[in-house]
């Protein structure tokens, strides 16, 4: 009776520390796969969620500005300020406008008066 417990007590003093084996070699693969897909994905030109989100509000803004931008052109295209053909030959033209050329003007010239 007293090899049987002894017995026992020696096979679950192996498996408990097989079972902390066990337990340190999953956590030792666990910590070595997410420094790999550290160093893989670190090679990668991801953003972080602060920069997306910072990116994702900028764009946001962007389309509100544009939207109420259409809005007040709507406005004046419908009191007759600017019509859209206006409207189109403006969006023709270069945002910076060159000055005008100046046209040559005419020098006075004066003739040498003669002497008697």
């Amino acid at each position: 009776m007293q090899s049987q417990n002894r017995f026992f007590d020696d096979i679950s003093k192996v498996l408990n520390g097989l079972a902390g084996t066990v337990a340190g070699v999953g956590r030792e693969a666990e910590s070595g796969a997410r420094e790999r897909a550290k160093e893989w994905f670190g090679g990668m030109d991801f953003v972080s969620r602060d920069e997306f989100e910072a990116v994702k509000e900028m764009a946001s803004k962007a389309r509100a500005e544009a939207d109420a931008l259409k809005k007040r052109l709507d406005a004046l295209e419908k009191s007759g300020t600017v019509t859209p053909a206006t409207r189109k030959a403006a969006a023709a033209k270069p945002a910076a406008r060159k000055p005008a050329a100046r046209k040559p003007t005419a020098k006075k010239t004066t003739t040498p008066k003669s002497g008697s």
